[in-house]
């Protein structure tokens, strides 16, 4: 097993839920975390439990889907806690409707934060992992990646594309010695999949942030040759 202490971490959409989760599950294995997200207080908050372990951590307010965001967010990130070897593309929005009957705007914002903050965040950490010539990037896709299912058009063919994209990522950057995985849970009890009504949380019947978390910890901490050879792309269902 390798050591994680130390390291420093960029995790999109960590101010709540399945992003919080994980960036508190590093924090205790002495990973320095940056967090981003949308709501300021939020963020604060999860910064302030994260200081509370005794590492470095810092957030930045913006929308994956805004490059220009990105670059602002990122670049400030980097200023207060150096630069990451370690990112979780985690930021994602969902809705669900026909094809007939969600409107233009929603379908495309789905896919612009999902597929498309994916790639922005990736592009501006990416050049940093390369000059340390090691590094992590983990992105969070869903079991709804692949297979589709009627009323998640959207969803789905954002997440399908986060597959795609690691995996030729994976293929363009395994000769710096940097990890691109895949992970594609099934529901998880996060504050997203509560609000669109898919679980209640009920830990006896679908797997919590925390337990995700645990997961990304141990997969981080996997021997690095073991599996810069695949995609690493893992399926976690409760």
């Amino acid at each position: 097993m390798e050591s994680i202490y130390g390291k420093n971490a960029l995790i999109t959409g960590g101010g709540r839920g399945i992003g919080k989760a994980i960036a508190i599950a590093l924090a205790k294995e002495g990973v320095n975390v940056g967090i981003s997200g949308q709501n300021e207080e939020t963020l604060k908050a999860t910064v302030e439990e994260i200081k509370a372990l005794g590492v470095k951590a810092g957030y930045a307010v913006f929308d994956v889907a805004n490059y220009a965001a990105v670059q602002s967010g990122v670049s400030k990130l980097v200023d207060e806690l150096g630069k990451f070897d370690i990112l979780v593309n985690n930021a994602g929005i969902a809705a669900f409707g026909s094809v007939v009957d969600m409107d233009v705007d929603t379908w495309k914002r789905i896919v612009e934060v999902n597929l498309f903050g994916t790639y922005y965040v990736t592009k501006e950490v990416l050049p940093q992992l390369i000059e340390k010539n090691e590094g992590d990037i983990i992105n969070i896709s869903s079991t709804a990646g692949l297979n589709g299912a009627a009323t998640t058009s959207s969803y789905s063919a954002s997440k399908f594309g986060v597959i795609g994209l690691s995996d030729s990522l994976m293929r363009e950057v395994r000769k710096n010695n940097i990890r691109v995985s895949t992970l594609m849970p099934s529901t998880v009890a996060s504050d997203l999949s509560k609000e669109l009504g898919l679980t209640d949380g009920n830990p006896e019947n679908v797997l919590q942030p925390e337990d995700f978390a645990e997961l990304i910890v141990a997969h981080l901490k996997l021997p690095r040759r073991a599996l810069l050879k695949s995609a690493s792309i893992w399926s976690t269902n409760p």
